[in-house]
C-alpha cells in the first residue's frame, strides 16, 4: 500500500514515466546493439537500481535510511575486497564509525555535523602523508558516509513530505541521467580527454553532453513536480552535472591508485555499488546546500 502523501502526487507519475522511458531505452538499445554491448549493459542495469529507489519512496520515512544503510553495507564489502591484511581490521573501524554516528544522533544538544568531516580530513591527511592503500580505502568509506548523510538531510528540510520526497526523487533521476548522458556523449562525440592519466574515457564532449541533458532533465522534472523556478532548476542542473562528474573523477583516481577497473562485479555492466554512487557522493551535498541557502 502506498503512503498517503504519494497518492495523487506528481512524483508517482514521474516515476512511472521514468520506467516507461527506461523500457523504451532497453528495447531500442537491444535492437541496435549486441548482447555484449557496454551501452546495453549500462541501460539494463538500471532495472536493478531504480526499483531500490522506488521502494525507498514507498517505505518512507524509513525507506531512505534503509537504502542508505544498504549502500554502505555493500560498499564496505567492496572496499574490503581490496584491503591488504585480515578483513576484520577494515570491518571493525567501519562498524564502530557507523554505530557512533547513529548513537550520537539520539543525544540531545550534541552537534554531530562536524564529526564525519573532521574524521575525513584526518584520514585524508594520513593517506597523503603515508600513501598506503588501506588508508585510502578507509578514506573512501568516510567520504561515502559523509556524502550519503546529505541525502538523508534532504528529508529534514522545512518542506512538506510531498516536496521532500520530490527533491529526493529529483536527486536520483538527475544524477543517474547525467551519468548516462556523459557516457553516451563521450562514446559518440568524445575527442578531447579531460584527465587522461586518471580516466582516459572522460572527455570534454562527454561532460558537456551531461551538462546539457542534466539541465533539460532538471528543468522538465522540476517544473512537472513544481519544485522551483526555471532559472533555479537550470542552474541546479549544471551544478549537479559538474558535481557528478567530479565525484566520478575522485573515485576513478582511487581505482587508478588501487590498480582496479571496478570495485566489484555486483551489477552487470556497472561494476560495483561504489561505481554507481560515486556521483551521488557530491550531488547530494550540492543539492542540500543549494536548497538550504
Amino acid at each position: 500500500m502506498l503512503p498517503k502523501f504519494l497518492l495523487g502526487n506528481p512524483t508517482l507519475g514521474a516515476m512511472l514515466m521514468l520506467y516507461l522511458l527506461l523500457a523504451f531505452a532497453s528495447v531500442g538499445v537491444g535492437r541496435h546493439s549486441s548482447p555484449e554491448s557496454q551501452l546495453r549493459k549500462q541501460v539494463n542495469a538500471w532495472w536493478f537500481l531504480f526499483p531500490v529507489v522506488s521502494l525507498s519512496l514507498f517505505l518512507y520515512p524509513v525507506g531512505p535510511l534503509l537504502m542508505a544503510l544498504l549502500i554502505v553495507v555493500l560498499a564496505v564489502r567492496e572496499l574490503s575486497l581490496h584491503y591488504t591484511g585480515p578483513r576484520w581490521r577494515f570491518f571493525l573501524p567501519c562498524l564502530i564509525l557507523l554505530a557512533l554516528q547513529i548513537s550520537l544522533q539520539y543525544i540531545d544538544n550534541f552537534d554531530t555535523s562536524l564529526i564525519l568531516p573532521a574524521l575525513l580530513c584526518l584520514q585524508a591527511l594520513q593517506f597523503f602523508i603515508w600513501r598506503q592503500r588501506n588508508q585510502l580505502l578507509l578514506m573512501l568509506f568516510l567520504l561515502l558516509c559523509y556524502g550519503l548523510s546529505f541525502m538523508l538531510e534532504l528529508l529534514t528540510l522545512p518542506f512538506s513530505n510531498e516536496v521532500r520526497m520530490a527533491w529526493f526523487f529529483y536527486l536520483f533521476v538527475v544524477t543517474a541521467l547525467n551519468d548516462i548522458a556523459q557516457f553516451v556523449s563521450g562514446k559518440i562525440f568524445g575527442r578531447q580527454t579531460i584527465a587522461p592519466t586518471i580516466s582516459p574515457n572522460k572527455t570534454v564532449q562527454g561532460l558537456m553532453g551531461g551538462v546539457v541533458i542534466s539541465m533539460l532533465v532538471s528543468l522538465g522534472l522540476g517544473m512537472y513536480l513544481h519544485l522551483a523556478s526555471p532559472t533555479y532548476l537550470l542552474l541546479m542542473g549544471v551544478l549537479l552535472s559538474l558535481g557528478g562528474f567530479a565525484g566520478d573523477l575522485i573515485f576513478s583516481a582511487a581505482k587508478r591508485y588501487l590498480k582496479i577497473k571496478d570495485f566489484s562485479e555486483l551489477i552487470p555492466g556497472h561494476g560495483g555499488i561504489l561505481d554507481r554512487v560515486d556521483s551521488l557522493v557530491l550531488t547530494a551535498p550540492l543539492l542540500y546546500l543549494g536548497l538550504l541557502f
